[in-house]
């Protein structure tokens, strides 16, 4: 039923006046009622679209004092350092950490997300922070139809495009294939700010946006094929070690030796890898997936279909033209490292070109790779007294020094190594089971001179066949290990979980005449010593032979003499070979 309207009366009018000079004189006096909102839900919406500029714009080389200045605008986020350990006891189990046990990311960083850029209506020129023959750091750069854009205006400032990028094909020792992976503006070109916004901008005149879509955050771009990648060393040992060296260089990391889990360096969201497939980046033992996933468990990947997608996505003849933003990126190219003189004439590896960059300019602490290892050593369950060896040894070894130079004594044994005996881990990776490998009567032999030699030192020796232990098994030891030895191989790639203590050591013993980079160098990169063994002669620096692969290198009928190996471990352990 609808109601009908009724005229109000007179009296309706005075009654509704009375009441609001009733309510008025009510709240005059008596005052508003207090309300409690100490239970309430309170919601702050508010987001900040403030753009922190780049300090370093001014100068796409920025210096290590600039990017110390821009790192400054992220102090407040930096937690403070953690209370000192109470000392722990050998008998019981570590107490369970739960702050750290709760933390997402087991690389902790200390400071935020990098700002972002609103590119609505603003198209932000592209600097560098920091580069390297096949190593770059970008702020702002951009990708359309496969190709990717500096957006600059002033394109000579920046290195030659040969040194950033290639064409990503696989690598052959040939002149054509050498040319073929020569770059051309289709992989990566110069833009200027009003050609970029001729090409993606809103219409002139209209408050149309910008066709580009902003990835945020921060991105690894690795254009390299599977061909190096699929292996547990290329991967892990050159390719990581050197992109998170020049992360960490670039952003001027520190990493504090009394939590050595915290780094400076922002944190990374995403690996891209533009011309490997699923399987094109993870190697046959399943390592790579392993330490990538332990270190940065938050990482998003993205491999070729995915690249694929984002350039399609780009390059519709029906629409106009549009492109993907991002925010910063450290870019690498195998190819465009082997162009450097140190990848390319010296060691073969294009991890040099970001490691001797970085120290170089004095930005890599001594301790820049343990954020990584030990993300790896935690995933794996190592206790972290373990993990603390290097450092505890270091810090001995000093206190040692300090107080021979005031006159006092100190512990003997200890005063090279920072290490008693029974913390002396000898590690013998066996590959007899492999191709390449030692002639067997030379490697029973081998482990019998192991055995007497560990025996009459309280030394512990571990003979591996890393085949037949599990991930958590093989990384457990080398986390102890202060020595490891084998012949040339794959299981070597395990130094890099080793504590670099002062008389940390790889001992790889090669056919005669033999020599390869892949171990001295990552070995020399970390800190350590290494050792070509032939039969029954080393070589160590600076007394280093070249690079030769000789018939009998792959075989199996390399030979060692077993007293040779035993008075190199020793004269290492005494501190006779020091770094």
């Amino acid at each position: 039923m609808v109601g009908l309207a009724r005229t109000r009366t007179l009296r309706d009018v005075a009654l509704i006046f009375l009441g609001a000079a009733a309510m008025h004189f009510t709240t005059s006096f008596l005052g508003p009622l207090s309300i409690d909102h100490s239970s309430s839900i309170i919601v702050k919406t508010q987001v900040s679209s403030e753009y922190v500029p780049n300090a370093d714009q001014h100068n796409i080389f920025a210096a290590p004092a600039q990017l110390e200045v821009h790192n400054e605008a992220h102090a407040e986020h930096v937690p403070a350092p953690p209370p000192a350990a109470a000392p722990k006891q050998p008998a019981p189990p570590p107490a369970r950490d739960d702050h750290r046990e709760s933390t997402q990311e087991l690389i902790k960083t200390a400071v935020d997300i990098l700002p972002s850029v609103d590119t609505s209506y603003a198209i932000p020129e592209t600097t560098i922070l920091s580069h390297a023959p096949g190593w770059t750091v970008f702020r702002n750069l951009y990708m359309s139809n496969g190709t990717m854009y500096i957006v600059t205006s002033r394109p000579s400032s920046f290195p030659d495009i040969r040194m950033i990028t290639s064409t990503g094909l696989a690598a052959e020792n040939t002149p054509e294939n050498i040319a073929a992976r020569e770059p051309t503006s289709d992989d990566m070109a110069f833009l200027t700010p009003q050609e970029a916004h001729d090409l993606w901008g809103g219409a002139a005149g209209t408050h149309d946006k910008n066709r580009i879509w902003s990835v945020p955050g921060n991105s690894f771009i690795v254009n390299e094929p599977s061909q190096f990648l699929d292996h547990y060393y290329h991967f892990c040992a050159e390719w990581l070690l050197g992109a998170w060296a020049f992360w960490q260089g670039a952003w001027n990391a520190i990493v504090d030796p009394s939590d050595a889990t915290l780094t400076s360096a922002p944190p990374v969201h995403r690996a891209i890898f533009t011309n490997a497939g699923a399987h094109g980046w993870r190697d046959r033992p399943g390592f790579n997936s392993y330490v990538f996933r332990a270190a940065f468990p938050a990482l998003t990947v993205e491999v070729l279909e995915d690249w694929d997608d984002r350039i399609i996505a780009t390059s519709s003849l029906d629409a106009p033209r549009r492109a993907w933003h991002f925010d910063a990126v450290l870019f690498s190219d195998r190819s465009a490292s082997f162009r450097g003189p140190i990848c390319g004439s010296q060691t073969q590896r294009i991890a040099a070109e970001a490691t001797e960059h970085m120290r170089k300019a004095g930005n890599l602490t001594k301790l820049w790779w343990e954020p990584v290892r030990r993300a790896v050593l935690r995933f794996a369950g190592v206790d972290e007294r373990i993990q603390d060896i290097g450092v505890k040894a270091d810090r001995f070894v000093e206190g040692s020094a300090q107080l021979q130079g005031a006159g006092e004594g100190a512990a003997k044994g200890r005063t090279v190594s920072g290490l008693r005996d029974s913390d002396i881990v000898i590690t013998y990776i066996s590959r007899q089971a492999s191709r390449r490998h030692l002639l067997e009567p030379d490697h029973i032999a081998l482990v019998a001179a192991l055995e007497e030699m560990c025996k009459n030192h309280g030394w512990e020796l571990n003979v591996v066949q890393a085949e037949k232990l599990s991930k958590e098994q093989q990384l457990a030891i080398a986390a102890r290990t202060t020595i490891m030895l084998g012949v040339h191989g794959n299981g070597l790639t395990h130094l890099i979980m080793m504590p670099v203590t002062p008389v940390s050591t790889v001992i790889e013993i090669f056919y005669p005449e033999g020599f390869a980079h892949d171990y001295h160098w990552t070995a020399h990169a970390l800190g350590m010593r290494h050792f070509a063994i032939w039969n029954d002669t080393y070589h160590t620096y600076p007394d280093e032979p070249q690079v030769n692969y000789p018939e009998g290198f792959q075989g199996t009928e390399i030979p060692v003499y077993p007293p040779a190996v035993v008075k190199v471990i020793e004269d290492r352990i005494a501190g006779l070979h020091p770094l």
